[in-house]
This record gives structure tokens, sequence and C-alpha cells, in this order.
């Protein structure tokens, strides 16, 4: 099952009955889930965000949409926050590893729903946009509703991507897209002028030069007596949280004002904390492993090993800002898809009733092999855990004889694994080479495939090889025999 995220932004921010009505119209949809629910007052504007399949999420906005339309008027809406429409954007985010190709889909889909059932004219934006000018949101929202109402059946640029060039009397326009995850910051400074929140925003946003992936505009926020400089970290790998606000702190005291206390809206990665974190906690080494709810979600995981986890599961884990599993363990995935396609291409190139003898034994040979890699996978990440806790062992009792010699064995182990796991690459690699003038010629893309899978396997586990040998050189320990045999391994055929 595909799983998106979806923050459908709503031009009210004051009305509670109307807020409450919104969020129980996708409550009501099984299979969706609604996540949070933001409102400002002073924007006039609440974002609530759901997460499902494509197919209630779709329904959800659906009826989200009939309530916006039903209690939002965008003739007597007035709010800090620029707007088009009753509901004013619509971004579809894929979640895990469902591609964005889906949520383009999906987004236009929806784009076609909203026209056919409430004549609600769609701008096309993000990845979902078919007119680059129409992938920034902010372009496309420039003017707001009145001054789209004014030229949307004159001017081309206009002209809705879905429906006719006129808006809808009282819901306006809605712009329906796809795009990552992303980050709405707001940093309130200790001046009300919003003249100055305005400067810095200029400062800061990417489009005028300032941080890149940063979207950010000033606002006056009369109910709190504050200035705001609100963002949009489009790309929070780029340009992390704690880089965005140190930014504006700068730019702030260069005017003789300071940033009081931020806040964000809507949902955030957890790794976008723990940067900030790290940051500002000048941490070294620090390992998010140890964060207590990522411990209680790999111990809910610990009753499967990692090769016995589903393919998406495990690429999760891969991506998970942890020590395990990591390269070890991704050198020897690839070999067990590597060997597993070589049984495939084997499998094609000799007949049940008249079999090859030679691939016969080949085809033993390669799920014995598949097997060892799959079992790599498991044993890497338990070599580097073990490196770990002789670690810890070792600076807590340094002068300890015993603590180095477990630690000596514990680094040596997390060589021999992935030198295994080359080893076993380097060795199937030879095989199929070998066998291929008996391969069938319809599998050689699949052949070509295998042993590029396990050349990758085999440069990969190297790696890690290597980076364990030289720890354990620095410390003295004789690791010759080792070295040799990786150097050999690293040669070509």
């Amino acid at each position: 099952m595909s799983l998106f995220e979806c923050v459908p932004n709503f031009s009210e921010g004051r009305e509670t009955s109307t807020i409450d009505a919104l969020a129980a119209a996708a409550r009501s949809v099984t299979g969706v889930t609604v996540l949070d629910v933001e409102r400002n007052a002073d924007h006039n504007r609440c974002v609530i965000s759901l997460v499902g399949d494509a197919g209630p999420l779709e329904e959800a906005i659906v009826g989200m949409t009939r309530v916006a339309l039903e209690k939002i008027d965008l003739n007597h809406h007035r709010g800090e926050h620029p707007r088009m429409g009753a509901v004013d954007v619509i971004p579809f985010v894929p979640l895990g590893d469902t591609p964005m190709a889906e949520a383009v889909a999906l987004a236009r889909r929806v784009a076609d729903r909203l026209w056919g059932a409430f004549r609600l004219p769609v701008y096309l934006y993000g990845t979902a946009s078919t007119r680059p000018e129409h992938e920034d949101l902010a372009v496309i929202r420039k003017g707001e509703f009145e001054g789209i109402r004014a030229t949307i059946a004159t001017e081309p640029a206009r002209a809705p991507d879905v429906g006719e060039r006129a808006v809808h009397p009282t819901g306006g326009i809605v712009a329906v897209g796809a795009r990552p995850v992303l980050i709405a910051y707001n940093a309130y400074l200790t001046t009300p002028d919003v003249q100055v929140a305005k400067q810095i925003a200029k400062a800061v946003r990417a489009r005028d030069g300032g941080l890149p992936t940063v979207k950010a505009l000033g606002f006056e926020i009369k109910e709190r007596n504050r200035a705001q400089v609100s963002m949009n970290l489009t790309d929070y790998h780029v340009t992390p949280i704690h880089r965005a606000l140190e930014a504006v702190r700068k730019e702030a005291a260069q005017r003789g004002v300071g940033v009081e206390e931020s806040e964000i809206v809507g949902l955030v990665p957890d790794d976008a904390l723990l940067d900030a974190a790290e940051f500002y906690l000048q941490l070294l080494h620090f390992d998010r492993g140890t964060v207590l709810e990522r411990k209680l979600r790999a111990a809910a995981d610990s009753g499967s090993t990692l090769r016995d986890l589903p393919f998406a599961r495990l690429t999760d884990r891969l991506a998970a800002r942890t020590p395990t599993p990591g390269g070890g363990s991704a050198a020897a995935s690839a070999g067990a898809l590597a060997t597993g396609l070589g049984e495939m291409v084997v499998a094609y190139s000799h007949s049940a009733k008249s079999p090859d003898p030679t691939l016969t034994a080949l085809s033993h040979e390669l799920q014995e092999d598949r097997r060892a890699f799959l079992l790599g996978v498991d044993a890497d990440a338990q070599a580097y855990e073990a490196v770990r806790v002789a670690r810890k062992q070792r600076r807590e009792a340094p002068e300890s004889a015993e603590a180095k010699s477990a630690w000596v064995q514990a680094v040596r182990l997390a060589a021999e694994v992935p030198l295994g796991v080359a080893r076993r690459a380097r060795s199937v690699a030879d095989r199929l080479r070998g066998a291929q003038p008996s391969f069938n010629r319809n599998v050689t893309s699949d052949f070509v495939t295998a042993v590029a899978l396990l050349d990758a396997s085999r440069v990969g586990a190297l790696a890690n090889v290597r980076v364990n040998l030289d720890e354990l050189k620095a410390e003295g320990v004789p690791v010759a025999e080792l070295e040799q045999e990786a150097a050999r391994l690293a040669m070509g055929r």
C-alpha cells in the first residue's frame, strides 16, 4: 500500500465550528488519520495534517473541500497570510518508499475531481505542475484572491491548469500539488514592527539570495503585538531549522532586535529536531540510536532479523540516521539480491527435462551463497553493535587489558564479517562470469545486473573492512594477513 501525508491549508483560523467541521470530514473517511490540526487567528488560517492511502485521502479532500466551500467566503476573509482560496493549497507528500510519481498522479486526480464536483478551478504546483512557472506556489498565489479574480480571464499566465478561467464566486481557486516533506517554521521578533520582519524575510529567503530552499515572509501578529518571520523550509537537509533560526537572529541583531521565540506549524521529522539538538548542545559523535524512542522502535522490530524484514522496511532502517544497519549490511543485501538474480538466470538457461549438470550444480551453490549473504546482513549489524559496546567499556576502563582484548576481538570480527561478504561476492561473480556462455541470451540484462550488484557488494564490503583495519593498525594490532586478502579482493577481475 502506498502511503501519503496530505496537509491542506484552509482560509479559516478563527471560527472553531468551521475548523472542527473540516477535521470531522476527514475523520469520517475510513483509512484516513488526522494527525494534527493547527490554527492561527492572525493568519486566519488552519492547517490539517492527514495520512493515508491514495483512495481514502482523495475522498477526505473532496469532503473537506465541500465543507470549506459551504462555510468559507473569500469575499469576507481577512488575514495576514496570503490566500487565494477557501481551501488554499493541498499538497501530497509521499511517505516511506512511495514514489513521488504516485503523489503527482494523486494530485492530478484530485484536481480533476474538485473541478468536476465543485467547479473549483485548480493550479497544479510543485512536482505536479504542468507549467514551469507554476512550480513555485508563491508565484501562483501572487495577487491573492482579489488579484487573481481580476486577471484570470484576461492574462494567459493566470489561466488555471484545470477548469475554466473564472474563480469560484466564494471559494476562489486552489493549488494542488506534490512535494517532499516541508517544515513550516516561524520566528517571533522582539518588536511589533512588521517592516523589520519583512526586511529579515527578504534577507533569508532563497529567491532574494538568502538561504537555499527557504521561503520567507514577514507578518504582523496583532494578537501577540509581535512581528513574525514566517518560513517554509522546503528541504531541511539543505537548510536545517537551526541554520534558518541563526540567520534570522543575525539579521535581527543588525536591526537592533532579537528573536523572542519560535514555533513549528504542523508536523516535523524527528531528524530535523535532532539536527538542531546536535548543533545547540554541541554534541560530539552523537549516536541517534541512543534516543529512547528509537530504541523502543528498534525493540519492536527485534522479533524479526534484518534479513526477515520486508524490503521496504529494510530500506527504511538503512535510511534512518542510526549506525546500524549500515554499509556492511547494505553490501550483504546487494550480494543477496545479485545471487537471487543469478539463480533466475541459471533457471532460465536449462530445462527441467534435460538439465545441464554444471548449471544444476551452480544453482545449488548459489542457493547456499544467497543464504550466506542474508546471514551477513544481520552479522554485520551485530558485529558493529559489539564494537560499540567494546568501545564504551574501554573508555570506562582505559587501563584494563581485558577491555582492550575484548575491543580488539570485536573490531577484528567487524572486519572479518565484511571481508567474508567481499570474498563471497568475488567468488559468485567469477562463477557467473565463467558460466555466461551457457546462459540464455534473453536474460543477458539480468546477468549484467547481477554481476554489477556483486561488484558493488564487494567494493562496499571492502570499504567497511578498511575502516576497521585502520582502527586496529592505529593501536598497533597486527593485521597484515587481513590487509593482504582485502588488497587481492580489491584488484580487478
